[in-house]
């Protein structure tokens, strides 16, 4: 049993805001994971410390001396690499690095870009026929939610070839054939 709280110790909680938080962040961590349907706070906590990492190499490299060999070949390579995974959009300048956020990483979550390229109707169900093995990235069946797919990737994205889901979407599209049933 809980004690009542005195006049002055109200007027105080009413002061305090325990949802938002001021240190936490969890307010936009929490719209963020409900967007991009993130399970795992811990995903969230490592596209974060990722994308802060980014940030702070992409500065570390614009500081160096414009002169120098090893700043144009780092620049290069570090933003050859960002734009294949498809974090930036193009891979000309460093300001587009201090645009890197975890919501970049939250968009190029499997589930995501099954929404967009209109594999699924939801997050929600996207997530789900990802759980339950019914896509494949390539030649691998992907089971994990947080698996990242870069560019070169995204067009390899199918339905596991004996999932129910690729039966059904073949008899609507009248494209099921009896062989491929045996």
């Amino acid at each position: 049993m809980v004690r009542k709280l005195k006049y002055h110790e109200q007027k105080l909680l009413k002061k305090v805001d325990f949802i938002s938080w001021e240190v936490d962040n969890n307010l936009h961590e929490l719209k963020i994971m409900r967007k991009f349907f993130v399970q795992k706070r811990e995903d969230y906590t490592r596209y974060n410390k990722l994308s802060r990492k980014i940030r702070t190499l992409a500065r570390q490299i614009k500081e160096l001396d414009m002169k120098d060999p090893f700043r144009k070949e780092a620049g290069d390579r570090l933003l050859q690499l960002l734009y294949c995974m498809g974090l930036i959009s193009r891979n000309e300048n460093f300001e587009l690095c201090d645009k890197i956020t975890a919501s970049s990483f939250c968009r190029r979550r499997l589930p995501v870009l099954m929404v967009r390229s209109r594999m699924a109707p939801s997050l929600k169900i996207a997530t789900k026929f990802v759980e339950q093995g019914h896509v494949r990235v390539g030649p691998h069946v992907v089971m994990d939610t947080a698996f990242l797919v870069t560019r070169n990737m995204e067009d390899f994205i199918t339905w596991v070839d004996g999932s129910a889901i690729k039966k059904h979407v073949a008899r609507y599209n009248e494209e099921l054939d009896d062989f491929e049933l045996l």
